[in-house]
């Protein structure tokens, strides 16, 4: 018995965050969101030697078009400009914008690009798509979660979503380390990503 009720309250969180959706959106188009940037981040992580340093992409831009009701419309498509990384020392910094990382002036932006958006358990997906880094293009799932949503409390016939996405990828797969840098020994080949969105779109 117990475990009905557990399931029919799973379920019915389910119905309710898809009706949230369904009724912001009254037309055969996924729902359009704005990323709301003070309340959002890019973030990642990547061995230094033994140890974890945490660096961050300031500016990004991404056009989102999601509703679980509707998969078949929704999309993803986010562009991160290489120059606003910030490992908070500017030294570091300005190192990876050369070629033996990023090659900013020639390759000035990471842009993935979803194919297909699934879904892939309560509340969780997997946009499917291509990832550019330099001159490499690689196929790329980017797994997320849909946190909630609502009618924000201090925005008028505003909704209001949170996603979080984690995922990793192997620097060298992109060409993200040239000579030298190409070992693994000081900076670690697998980066950690992790990004906090929080979404907004009018009613």
């Amino acid at each position: 018995m117990c475990q009905k009720i557990t399931t029919s309250i799973i379920a019915a969180a389910f119905l309710l965050v898809s009706a949230a959706f369904t009724t912001i959106n009254d037309n055969d188009s996924a729902t359009a969101w704005q990323i709301d940037k003070s309340h959002s981040a890019v973030n990642f992580t990547i061995n230094h030697f033994f140890t974890p340093v945490d660096g961050s992409f300031d500016e990004y831009e991404a056009v989102v078009n999601f509703d679980p009701s509707n998969l078949g419309e929704s999309s993803i498509d986010v562009t991160i400009p290489v120059s606003s990384v910030n490992t908070r020392n500017a030294r570091r910094d300005g190192h990876l914008l050369t070629d033996d990382f990023f090659n900013a002036e020639a390759f000035p932006n990471i842009r993935f690009v979803s194919s297909e958006i699934i879904q892939d358990g309560e509340n969780n997906f997997v946009a499917r798509g291509q990832l550019t880094i330099r001159d490499v293009t690689r196929e790329f799932d980017l797994p997320f979660e849909l946190l909630g949503v609502m009618d924000h409390p201090m925005r008028e016939n505003t909704t209001v979503a949170g996603i979080v996405a984690s995922a990793q990828i192997m620097r060298n797969d992109f060409g993200v380390g040239t000579g030298d840098w190409r070992a693994t020994a000081v900076v670690g080949d697998r980066v950690n990503i992790q990004l906090n969105l929080e979404l907004l779109t009018s009613n």
